[in-house]
């Protein structure tokens, strides 16, 4: 049948019989590994959200100096780093409500700048701004650029350094390049395109949690799986019900507390 058929059109069909039976490549090349995240505080358990968390080539006891660096840092929580920067309270409590390092993670609404719940901050740069461009909302979409530098993005920056030292450190221990997810709403994230191979799981910068500063520096194990997708490696603050399927309990911190300014 196909001599009948123009050479051109016979040569499309045989291109799709070829495409038809060649697999289709995985998404991932490597394996995958599936975190999960999960927070007790108080009574409450929930998934924790956007926090990153990186992947360090090696065994805990091949990264043990790194280890020890992240668990030993000095601790300056936000919000001593804000009140001794001068910032209002509240100011501070905005921060804390929307879970924030600096003023950018956030968008700054009307009612943080207008009414009884104002930010000092917000209004005084909102004001400055509007001089400027003569638009109230303008000035508040730009607000951030008319703050002090140090309340606008100084702890993000202290946070940033002592993170790209920790990464630096692991890169240079490991040989390897340090890997790193941002957790979802509900606390999971994907490392992809892995090899296997032994790794050390860290948030590296301790995340603030109550009272608390909590660090997870785990051992994972990844292994060519095609069901690594489907079971999560769930880490955990703390797990006082001893659930077998938690692979990692944090290790915690207290705050420290603030000195007077």
């Amino acid at each position: 049948m196909l001599r009948f058929l123009p050479p051109t059109l016979i040569a499309c069909l045989l291109a799709l019989v070829v495409v038809a039976q060649t697999p289709s490549a995985p998404d991932h090349a490597g394996t995958v590994l599936r975190l999960r995240v999960r927070v007790k505080l108080g009574d409450s358990t929930k998934g924790l959200s956007r926090k990153r968390f990186f992947l360090i080539k090696g065994s805990l006891e091949q990264n043990k100096p790194v280890v020890a660096a992240i668990e030993q840092r000095q601790l300056t929580s936000r919000d001593c780093f804000y009140a001794q920067a001068g910032a209002s309270a509240a100011l501070i409590k905005w921060l804390k409500e929307n879970d924030c390092e600096s003023v950018y993670c956030g968008e700054i609404e009307t009612e943080d700048i207008e009414g009884a719940a104002a930010v000092p901050e917000f209004v005084t740069a909102v004001a400055v701004g509007e001089k400027e461009l003569g638009s109230r909302e303008l000035a508040r979409k730009w607000l951030t650029v008319n703050l002090p530098e140090n309340l606008r993005s100084g702890f993000y920056r202290i946070r940033q350094n002592e993170l790209q030292e920790t990464i630096k450190q692991a890169e240079s221990l490991s040989g390897a390049k340090v890997l790193s997810v941002m957790t979802d709403r509900n606390g999971t994230a994907y490392f992809t395109d892995l090899e296997p191979g032994t790794y050390t799981l860290s948030n590296i910068i301790a995340t603030e949690l109550g009272a608390s500063a909590t660090i997870w520096n785990c051992e994972v194990p990844v292994k060519q799986d095609e069901r690594a997708f489907e079971k999560p490696f769930l880490i955990m603050n703390r797990n006082e019900k001893k659930d077998k399927n938690v692979k990692c309990v944090a290790f915690e911190r207290p705050l420290p507390v603030c000195e007077s300014k």
